[in-house]
């Protein structure tokens, strides 16, 4: 569970369309949880800041860059040398990406952060039969479809599940912490002592999930849960 991370934009791609300048003043003014670097040349700039807070700007530049004309008609248009227009005012949503049409939505989740949540907050993943949710994990990343599979449809049911998905991911995301716990025999009974250990704990530590692994165990929970869960497993 990553409490900061890092990204590099880049926002050459709206440089026909808008002063880059003010574009970034602009993102500034909305994310001010994140950190920006200087902007290149290139048009690249970095951001670092909380996973939720760099998702949320990810959206909003998604959206912005659906709104760009389709190439072909900036090919026509070239000739007119026509101006770049000014940053106009735009909220700052979470709503759909550009992957993301109809009655379909899209969350990115640290898997960690998801494996917790599946385990500790089951209901939020709780729906009727019109909706379908499916997680696709790819390390530390698991990103979770929201479909309308009802013969009705009704976006916006999907897109009440989505919101309640990220609402609870971002009270979780400042609170959990990942102690790692390595094996260092590899061998087939430390490995069953190791996790029968962390078993017998377990109710001490109603809160604390344990991920077993070939090489490792990984314990996600609450800083100070961990802390001496992982001390008591050592010892």
């Amino acid at each position: 569970v990553f409490s900061s991370v890092t990204s590099v934009l880049n926002m050459s791609i709206f440089k026909d369309e808008f002063v880059l300048e003010d574009l970034i003043k602009e993102i500034k003014k909305k994310s001010t949880a994140l950190s920006f670097g200087p902007l290149q040349s290139n048009g690249h700039i970095s951001v670092q800041g909380s996973f939720p807070a760099i998702k949320l700007l990810r959206d909003f530049l998604l959206l912005k860059a659906k709104s760009l004309p389709e190439k072909d008609k900036r090919e026509e248009s070239k000739s007119h040398q026509r101006p770049r227009r000014r940053l106009q005012q735009h909220r700052l949503t979470t709503e759909t990406s550009d992957f993301v049409h109809g009655e379909k939505q899209v969350v990115v989740l640290d898997t960690d952060m998801y494996h917790y949540m599946k385990h500790f907050s089951s209901r939020t993943f709780l729906v009727n039969d019109d909706v379908v949710i499916s997680g696709v994990t790819d390390g530390g990343i698991t990103t979770v479809y929201i479909e309308n599979a009802g013969s009705r449809s009704d976006a916006g049911q999907v897109l009440r599940v989505k919101e309640k998905i990220e609402n609870e991911s971002m009270k979780l995301h400042n609170a959990l912490r990942k102690e790692r716990i390595y094996f260092e025999e590899h061998t087939r009974d430390e490995k069953r002592r190791y996790k029968w250990v962390c078993e017998s704990l377990k109710p001490h530590y109603p809160y604390v999930l344990i991920i077993p692994y070939d090489t490792h165990i990984d314990v996600v929970g609450y800083s100070s849960e961990i802390l001496e869960f992982t001390k008591e497993v050592r010892n």
